[in-house]
């Protein structure tokens, strides 16, 4: 069963190729969805998969590619939002 989940990652979490890593790892994981920098120095991710989808992305999250420092994750769920891929909000 599919679920959609928004993600928002704060840290040093800009300019350090978040957004490009996600994406990189939503499409390995088959996921689909979002992922945008927020004018906070947050970053957004809206995330459709399965719910074990979804918990290895938030795992990767919580630690983001080499150069990420995250203080903290937030994850709410949203209701179904289908996706024909994931892609970047620039």
């Amino acid at each position: 069963m599919l679920v959609t989940y928004s993600i928002i990652v704060s840290g040093k979490v800009q300019g350090v190729f978040y957004r490009q890593s996600t994406k990189e790892n939503a499409v390995a994981a088959g996921i689909t969805g979002t992922v945008e920098n927020l004018p906070t120095g947050q970053v957004k991710i809206i995330a459709t998969g399965t719910k074990e989808q979804i918990e290895a992305l938030t795992g990767w999250c919580k630690k983001g590619p080499p150069k990420a420092i995250v203080t903290s994750i937030e994850i709410t769920e949203l209701p179904l939002q289908p996706f024909g891929q994931f892609s970047i909000i620039r």
